[in-house]
């Protein structure tokens, strides 16, 4: 007996698209005021002493307190770029080489830099360690026991530090890790009533706005550092003139002094940070192992 084998061509989808990127959460624009220009040294002041009320005694003179400010800058100065080369043969020939996802892919690996650039500047901060929450000194370690408490803790310090009417203009924010975000998605999802049954059926999303603060999670923050506090204080400047522009360049040059056959896909982003010296008791960074 002889057995017969079925021999089939099976039909192939192509789809002329490149695959989706995961692309890393930024926070940035919603936690900074961010301003986009031109220029390159942004110029504000502050007072720098605040004057003290003086007892009134009728009949008599008024000494005058002297009104100091204090200049401070923000620079546009550090810059970082993207370029990504194409070979004109593999333009012709592959169909998922398109300018427009490739500036898609460098435009999110620019906003990336932006969001770690800004997490960066936790120095500048206020400190809000385990003393914070009633603990000994140190870093805290982020649990289900005490992650209320760092969310009361922080509006806490925003008040003791006369920040109340800002943080009610602007909301406050704090900028977790994934694994921080887990943890207080549980706890969401554990106390309350309306609140809890939502979580419950929805999960959260970054956002949530819980025990009066929005909640936030970056894969871009520095290792033991989280950021708390008022939104839009942290300054962002960005030049307006490079931010997402687009540049494609026929044969660009090669590091051997001569031109490469194809295309270059270009942008770049230039920026400076500044947290306001007298708004710094107002952000935190908040210390964790």
């Amino acid at each position: 007996m002889t057995d017969t084998v079925n021999v089939i061509t099976y039909q192939t989808l192509y789809e002329d698209v490149l695959q989706d990127r995961l692309d890393h959460p930024t926070t940035w624009k919603e936690i900074c005021d961010v301003t986009m220009t031109d220029t390159r040294v942004i110029s504000t002041s502050y007072m720098s002493t605040t004057p003290s009320v003086s007892t009134v005694t009728r009949g008599t003179g008024h000494d005058l307190t002297l009104f100091q400010e204090t200049a401070e800058t923000l620079t546009i100065s550090t810059g970082r770029d993207l370029g990504l080369f194409v070979d004109w043969a593999d333009l012709a020939q592959s169909p998922w080489t398109k300018p427009a996802e490739l500036f898609d892919r460098i435009g999110a690996l620019l906003n990336e830099y932006i969001e770690g650039a800004v997490l960066a500047t936790y120095a500048t901060w206020t400190t809000f360690d385990n003393a914070s929450i009633g603990g000994a000194a140190g870093n805290i370690s982020v649990s289900a026991s005490n992650i209320d408490d760092i969310i009361r803790g922080v509006k806490r310090e925003v008040r003791k530090a006369n920040g109340q009417s800002k943080m009610n203009q602007n909301g406050v924010a704090i900028v977790w890790r994934p694994a921080d975000f887990e943890i207080l998605e549980a706890f969401v999802q554990a106390n309350g009533f309306t609140t809890a049954d939502q979580a419950l059926k929805e999960g959260t999303v970054e956002g949530l706005h819980y025990l009066g603060v929005d909640h936030y999670w970056s894969n871009d923050l520095t290792a033991g550092h989280l950021f708390g506090g008022v939104k839009k204080v942290l300054r962002l400047g960005i030049l307006r003139g490079t931010y997402g522009r687009a540049h494609t360049i026929d044969f660009p040059a090669s590091s051997e002094n001569n031109f490469l056959s194809g295309q270059a896909f270009y942008s770049r982003v230039d920026i400076g940070t500044l947290t306001p010296t007298s708004l710094a008791t107002v952000v935190y960074n908040i210390t964790v192992a």
